[in-house]
């Protein structure tokens, strides 16, 4: 312990020593006075508080006498009157309210249905539904601090000491999820719809309930800084929501909330995790300083609490946003929060003036919004890349975590970037943007017409084809920092058959409360990769770190507007190496070949985790995926293929489309034992109507030493014979004048594709990185350059005069890797 302590310590630079023993004085001097004095609300604290602005003299004098009822009224009409900061404003009511029930007719009884169940203690979150925090069946208030999925709760003790990550004492994401008061703005959401006053008197006891549960600094819900941050995002919302001039409220609410608010950004600001969490958490508690410090400048440290803020925000752009526009974290999950973070953060330096910031602003939002839609499928789906902890920062209607086509239509207008958006603008942009803000030409957006692409830095490299297949492939580095985030997913890659996800990241389930499901669900056979002699990539220590990390490295990336192709390694089986290559032949095939090339005796096994809703029927050397109607081929040259389903030893079979949602899937394997080097290949196809029959190895000759390693196959189909033939030259330097054969055909290319039927052998021929191909001796395919080349449906000889190849260029970075 010592050892490790003092090795941390070594780490350190100088700034970081002294913040950290500045911050463990400050924790220890709370503590001593929570031991003298047990912690207590008062209303006493709000007026030193405030600011001493002209308009709150009457509020002043109101507290100044404690005359708690007449602060509430003042209050209340200082909220209402006030201008609009926020996203909203309670002026914006009427107008809000009357275009959201207008272009969205159903929108107030989804509302009402959402918030009735919160109504009778139902609380839908994270991957649960209807949970209910109070062991009275007949007490709707929920208890704020128990884990009511497992029945546990952690200690009310001083907020640093709580043992939050301990399951002993439950998962603190069910705990932190409810305390976020995210909920409260789906109240408001029915309130402002149906002006039914149960929404609002709901939020009333919710918040005293709550305050009487949560003395300052005590307990679970005062130990994450990031949970305080969003908890005070919602708060700011709820002020905007329930204020009511002519209101008949209860008691001063306002007068108390403002109060724990204080407090809640005081924490924050005096905790922020520059060096416990460098990543979202920072970027989410500088959001809430940020947010709070300009939208409510009736706090006494607002200014400095915004200039904090600010500063933090535009620090970390650059810090955790890569040039590709990717989130450094390699989680999609995470890349959605930090998006949303920066476009609330836009969204209020605009409306409060604050106009240098907004220019940053506004980049990040354009960088990170033009990768989290290249990012997304068609349908606005995010693929489940890493860790994905079930949260949103605004979840207005309910919707999916993976559905990001509000964040994207926000974005889309917020930068003027129509291409962004897909379809229509859902009803949050109407929340987040102001009714004036979504004219009807901002409403609708036809999907754009995306092409393949890459986020190189990040390490993402995505294929898609008009017929709605998508494609992303993990090729980059392991994490961030400590990766607290990532998975052992080095090469693997996801994969949506005509919009429907078919291979999928089988997702996160935990993070703390199972160590077992923890470390099995970013294990690497847990991801549609490649495992050897049974060994992880990467190895975990503990649920937020690894001590052992595998890194990709690429080396092609071609996109052509008929194919894509990928080349990458990782070093995770290092001295052993693990290469893949992927065709996508758009809307056609797929084909994934995994070389493993040390020599050695070696047990290999591809996993491929398919989505609940496919159909599975498996065969010798290979199986069939039917959905709805759409019919998906997996065929193998070799191996052996089986598949497993909600197997409890190996973990295989399930997959969790949400945090704490652990659901039965099928896992097909395709296993093979032998002396390396030795290749394993998946090929994928999606045209009913040249179905593949059968896939064999074709043979392959170089000149003797000229090849490390080169492979090929025979695919068999309805209508033609494929050949797919990958290979790597010793050298660099005999790159371009190494040829080698598949057949009778010769080539230079490192990746050929050739169709053959009765029309001939290159009815439809692909090259990478090659400049000619020769059938039977005869030049029938010559370039001048080495591009990416697609010919297809050849009934004429080729002239290579006339031949333009077309060679498109990632929408979001990046030229193509070499």
């Amino acid at each position: 312990m010592i050892r490790r302590a003092v090795a941390k310590l070594a780490h350190m630079d100088a700034d970081e020593i002294a913040w950290r023993a500045a911050s463990a004085g400050r924790i220890l001097f709370d503590r001593a006075r929570t031991r003298c004095s047990v912690p207590r609300w008062s209303r006493t604290d709000l007026g030193p508080a405030l600011a001493p602005l002209a308009a709150l003299s009457d509020v002043h004098a109101a507290l100044k006498h404690q005359r708690w009822d007449e602060a509430q009224r003042e209050l209340s009409q200082h909220f209402v009157r006030g201008p609009r900061r926020f996203p909203i404003s309670p002026q914006s009511r009427p107008a809000l309210a009357e275009r959201i029930r207008r272009d969205f007719p159903d929108a107030a009884d989804h509302a009402a249905r959402r918030a009735d169940r919160i109504l009778t203690g139902h609380y839908d979150l994270l991957g649960y539904r209807g949970l209910r925090f109070n062991a009275d069946p007949t007490a709707a208030i929920p208890d704020w601090n128990v884990d009511c999925v497992h029945d546990r709760r952690p200690p009310q003790t001083f907020w640093s000491t709580v043992p939050y990550l301990e399951p002993a004492y439950g998962d603190h994401k069910i705990i932190w999820e409810l305390n976020r008061h995210q909920h409260w703005i789906a109240l408001g959401r029915a309130f402002w719809l149906t002006a039914d006053p149960r929404y609002r008197a709901r939020f009333l006891a919710e918040l005293a309930s709550w305050r009487d549960a949560n003395p300052p600094l005590i307990g679970v819900n005062w130990a994450s800084m990031l949970e305080l941050a969003f908890r005070s995002i919602s708060w700011l919302w709820a002020i905007n929501l329930f204020a009511d001039a002519n209101g008949q409220d209860p008691w001063p609410w306002l007068v108390d909330l403002l109060v724990a608010l204080d407090r809640q950004l005081t924490q924050v600001e005096r905790n922020l995790s520059y060096y416990f969490s460098p990543n979202t958490h920072l970027t989410g508690e500088a959001l809430a300083l940020y947010v709070a410090g300009r939208t409510l400048p009736e706090f006494a440290a607002s200014e400095r609490r915004a200039d904090l803020g600010r500063r933090v925000l535009l620090h970390e752009i650059d810090r955790q946003i890569a040039a590709d526009g990717g989130h450094r974290e390699r989680s999609a999950h995470y890349h959605r929060y930090t998006l949303d973070f920066y476009a609330l953060a836009l969204i209020v330096s605009r409306n409060t003036g604050d106009d240098e910031a907004a220019a940053r602003f506004e980049e990040a939002v354009a960088r990170l919004g033009s990768a989290a839609r290249l990012l997304a499928d068609d349908r606005g789906r995010l693929p489940h890349v890493g860790d994905d902890d079930g949260g949103v920062l605004t979840p207005i209607v309910g919707r999916e975590p993976d559905d990001i086509r509000d964040s994207l239509a926000i974005a889309a207008a917020l930068t003027h970037r129509a291409d962004l958006a897909i379809g229509t603008a859902p009803e949050e942009a109407l929340w987040l943007l102001g009714a004036s803000a979504i004219g009807p030409s901002a409403v609708s957006h036809q999907p754009s017409a995306m092409s393949s692409g890459a986020l190189p830095e990040t390490g993402y490299y995505i294929s898609r084809s008009r017929a709605g297949d998508h494609l992303v492939i993990d090729g980059g580095p392991h994490g961030y920092r400590n990766g607290g985030h990532a998975h052992a997913d080095a090469l693997s890659l996801t994969l949506a058959v005509r919009g429907v996800p078919l291979l999928i990241d089988p997702g996160t389930a935990c993070y703390t409360i199972d160590p077992v499901v923890r470390n099995r669900m970013r294990s690497t056979a847990l991801h549609n990769t490649l495992t050897l002699d049974a060994r992880p990539q990467s190895h975990p220590s503990g649920p937020f770190h690894w001590s052992h990390v595998a890194d990709g490295r690429v080396h092609r990336w071609r996109t052509h507007e008929g194919f894509d192709y990928f080349d990458g390694s990782h070093d995770g089986y290092r001295p052993f190496e693990h290469r893949r290559r992927v065709l996508a032949m758009h809307g056609d095939l797929v084909v994934v070949a995994d070389f493993v090339g040390e020599a050695g005796s070696h047990a290999a096994a591809v996993h491929w985790h398919l989505d609940p809703r496919w159909d599975v029927t498996t065969r010798a050397r290979g199986a069939a995926f039917d959905h709805a109607g759409t019919r998906v081929g997996l065929s193998i040259p070799h191996g052996i293929l089986d598949s497993v389903s909600g197997d409890e030893h190996t973990g295989l079979g399930w997959c969790s489309s949400a945090y704490g949602r652990l659901e039965r899937a099928t896992t097909v394997r395709i296993s093979h034992d032998g002396d390396a080097p030795f290749w394993m290949v998946s090929v994928f196809d999606f045209d009913p109507g040249n179905a593949v029959a059968d896939v064999q190895w074709a043979p392959v000759w170089a000149e003797a030493g000229a090849m490390a390693h080169a492979a090929a196959i025979r695919i068999i189909r309805a209508a033609s014979v494929d050949h797919v033939a990958f290979a790597e030259p010793v050298a660099v330097a005999a790159a371009s004048s190494a040829t080698w054969r598949v057949g009778d055909v010769e080539t230079n290319a490192r990746m050929l594709f050739y169709r053959s039927t009765l029309d001939g052998p290159f009815s439809r021929v692909a090259l990478v990185d090659g400049s000619l191909a020769r059938a039977g001796g005869r030049l029938d395919l010559s370039l001048n350059q080495t591009v990416p080349v697609l010919v297809s449906d050849r009934t004429a000889p080729l002239d290579t005069h006339t031949l333009t190849p077309r060679m498109k260029a990632p929408s979001c970075a990046a030229s193509p890797v070499s």
